[in-house]
């Protein structure tokens, strides 16, 4: 079978975000390139929007297990969220058709090619996206959002009725972690900015922490789970807020091996965890989306020749939701 080209340009060329060593946000560079051909199994998508996310600045330092993977493979193209219209169509591949509006976590976390105005994805790896979400926006959901519903359900077990602390309840994760927990019927505590107060209320939460003036483990006792996405000493001491059942999920990989240690040395749980794509759980984060239940905050937006100026907000921290690259010529 030929791979279907309909929405292919006819000159076939494409402009795509390199890094041709690692370094700072100036490393960025848009180079043009050839648009590639779907392999089989695989879809050309027509990015809209393109997620930026914590593992994109760290492995364009060079930090991280993504890193080292590629370290001899570059110049490299970052970004591992996608969503936009499928163009081509591979041998094999017969649930998806040129046209189709699509969103995914792609390339994790060797491959990457997601900051480009053309991707490739395994077809298995993608979700449709719901007509009430536009497709820049949807590029920010996928990676944030399968990290937070795996934490929270597959390795937390998160219950109707617990009561769960959510560091960094703002961030890109976090954003979605709170609203999960919350249609999941749990009792929601959060960490946040003061700035950020207002901005989880109306997302529902039931308790905000500034974590800049009061001390989470002084207010916190007793706790179900907690979702760290903090990491290092704000991991270990939220292990004192657990009660004796409870357990913690932390996200960042550095600092994991330590907080699952000092837990076991409590005689506590406690676990890392490494996202994975899962077009199951995207479908179920889509519909919850396209049920109004679940929104996505977009904190900006950038073209693809400022992503130096995204990745320098992106490394900065304090984003509220996601941000975004427009890959839209």
């Amino acid at each position: 079978m030929t791979p279907i080209h309909d929405d292919k340009p006819s000159d076939a060329s494409m402009r795509r975000v390199i890094y041709p060593q690692f370094g700072g946000p100036e490393v960025l560079q848009v180079a043009t390139g050839p648009v590639p051909e779907p392999a089989p199994g695989q879809v050309l998508i027509r990015v809209h929007g393109a997620g930026l996310n914590p593992i994109d600045w760290k492995t364009r330092k060079g930090l991280g297990f993504a890193a080292r993977q590629i370290e001899s493979r570059l110049p490299w193209t970052p970004g591992y969220d996608v969503a936009g219209e499928v163009a081509a169509v591979g041998a094999g591949v017969t649930t998806l058709v040129p046209g189709d509006r699509v969103m995914g976590l792609v390339g994790f976390p060797t491959e990457g090619g997601g900051y480009a105005e053309y991707a490739l994805a395994r077809a298995d790896e993608l979700a449709l996206v719901p007509e009430e979400l536009d497709l820049v926006t949807a590029g920010a959901v996928p990676l944030a959002a399968l990290t937070a519903w795996q934490g929270l359900f597959e390795m937390g077990k998160l219950e109707s009725g617990q009561k769960i602390l959510i560091h960094a309840g703002a961030g890109g994760v976090g954003h979605f972690a709170v609203q999960f927990a919350l249609e999941r019927g749990a009792h929601v505590i959060a960490t946040a900015s003061a700035r950020n107060r207002d901005f989880l209320a109306e997302l529902g939460v039931h308790e905000v922490i500034d974590y800049q003036s009061v001390d989470f483990v002084e207010e916190c006792y007793g706790l179900d789970m907690v979702l760290d996405l903090v990491g290092g000493e704000v991991g270990k001491r939220s292990l004192h807020t657990l009660g004796e059942y409870g357990v913690l999920v932390t996200i960042p990989t550095v600092t994991a091996d330590d907080i699952v240690s000092a837990a076991e040395a409590m005689g506590l749980r406690a676990h890392g965890m490494t996202v994975r794509p899962d077009v199951f759980h995207l479908d179920e984060i889509a519909e919850l989306i396209e049920d109004g239940d679940v929104r996505v905050h977009l904190d900006g937006r950038y073209r693809l020749d400022q992503v130096q100026e995204a990745h320098e907000r992106l490394e900065g921290g304090h984003v509220r939701g996601k941000l975004v690259l427009d890959c839209r010529d």
